[in-house]
């Protein structure tokens, strides 16, 4: 898997929620691939610049800043300053999430908008900011990460079930809309991942998880980024509006 097969050497990728879990995976594995990576974070300032310096390290290019994607003006300036630097973007990746489970009758109102505002309409606000300089170039990819909460439910998640859902349901919208720009938009739907965002859900569930998972095991943070790899690749150019499942055969128990 090299620049030169993918098609994404020399190429130009934002990431957002991309310092820590799949997002940092998915930021390592493009820019492994010679792409020119800017990712977005919120919180852990700490974690950004551990990517960045690896990154460096590497020889790569990797730059991090720091955007609230449910902040539409904030996301547009973020944009726009990628623009200013390297002048286009090729390839946006939606993978910035938060998860707040409870029982349905134990949420509260703020559980179920943070995690819409973060996952659904922070999609919204990234994609718009990008949208138009794709448009305006015809050409681009958009890989969004949903989950698959999104079609298997799962108790106390009804809050990030919804927004994963609406991750999908976005997804096939806007691969209609902008195909005819040349825009490819696709999915990955992770299952269980080793991440520390997914700790308390493997607790919780202990061996129960993995006997409802084909393959018996939870998945790694880079085997979703070579999905996103994959779907951003010129390998994929004639796939657009799918949803990738990265589960381990976890929607088919």
């Amino acid at each position: 898997m090299t620049g030169i097969a993918s098609g994404l050497a020399g190429r130009t990728a934002i990431v957002t929620g991309g310092s820590r879990g799949i997002g940092r995976a998915i930021v390592e594995r493009l820019a492994a691939d010679g792409m020119d990576v800017t990712f977005f974070y919120v919180g852990n300032e700490a974690s950004a610049g551990e990517v960045v310096d690896a990154a460096r390290a590497a020889g790569r290019s990797v730059a991090a800043d720091r955007v609230d994607v449910r902040d539409p003006a904030a996301c547009v300036d973020a944009v726009e300053r990628v623009i200013e630097r390297r002048e286009r973007v090729d390839l946006l990746v939606n993978n910035a999430g938060v998860i707040r489970d409870n029982l349905l009758v134990a949420l509260e109102p703020d559980d179920v908008r943070t995690v819409l505002d973060t996952n659904v309409t922070g999609l919204f606000n990234v994609t718009r900011a990008v949208a138009p300089h794709m448009t305006a170039r015809r050409s681009g990819r958009i890989v969004n990460v949903s989950s698959v909460a999104a079609t298997r439910g799962g108790r106390g998640q009804s809050n990030y079930a919804a927004s994963k859902g609406a991750v999908e349901a976005f997804t096939r919208a806007i691969a209609v809309e902008l195909g005819p720009r040349h825009i490819r938009v696709n999915a990955v739907a992770p299952g269980v991942i080793d991440t520390e965002m997914s700790k308390d859900v493997r607790e919780l569930a202990g061996e129960e998880a993995l006997k409802r998972i084909v393959l018996r095991r939870y998945g790694k943070p880079e085997e979703v980024a070579h999905a996103v790899w994959f779907l951003a690749s010129d390998l994929a150019s004639y796939v657009t509006g799918t949803v990738l499942h990265v589960d381990g055969g976890f929607k088919m128990e």
